[in-house]
């Protein structure tokens, strides 16, 4: 059966299968997580990211993890939050296209980030919420048994994905 954890921490320092990064579109390093995954993950991750030829919004890549504790990394780019319609369909293909990946490659646990809530301004209780229900959904749906870490960079956002959790979860 699929869990669902929450943790507080550093998503770089987690030991699991993958990790997710909140990239931007160019796939090249950034700022926030996506800048402290390419930093922790050293030179390598870039080289291999310039092989993929960026990403478009709700999609993912995955490549290896290099220097992380991950053996891999999933690099989504979420949605400039504008409180248009297809920001919550972004959103939800984000986790949805890195949960399908994770399937392909046989990943048995993954971490995500609150992807879009730091400098792409999506409202964390509302990009909680949609987490959670395409989380579940897909779990719901695709028949994988997977280990799914929501790790949180602060104590608000960890708040929030504790009000939102099933309880049967736990």
């Amino acid at each position: 059966m699929s869990k669902i954890l929450i943790e507080k921490g550093d998503i770089t320092k987690l030991a699991c299968d993958c990790i997710v990064n909140a990239a931007n579109k160019t796939l090249l390093g950034g700022g926030g997580v996506d800048g402290a995954i390419h930093r922790a993950a050293g030179p390598q991750l870039l080289d291999e990211c310039k092989t993929l030829n960026g990403c478009r919004t709700g999609e993912a890549k995955i490549t290896k993890g290099y220097n992380l504790k991950a053996k891999h990394v999933i690099h989504t780019v979420g949605p400039i939050y504008s409180g248009a319609e297809n920001d919550r369909e972004m959103l939800a293909s984000c986790y949805e296209k890195s949960l399908e990946l994770a399937k392909k490659h046989n990943i048995k646990s993954i971490a995500f980030p609150a992807i879009s809530t730091g400098i792409y301004g999506y409202p964390k209780e509302e990009a909680a919420k949609i987490a959670l229900e395409t989380i579940y959904k897909w779990i719901d749906s695709s028949n994988y048994e997977i280990d799914i870490i929501l790790m949180c960079f602060d104590s608000e956002t960890q708040n929030i994905y504790e009000k939102y959790i099933k309880k049967e979860n736990n």
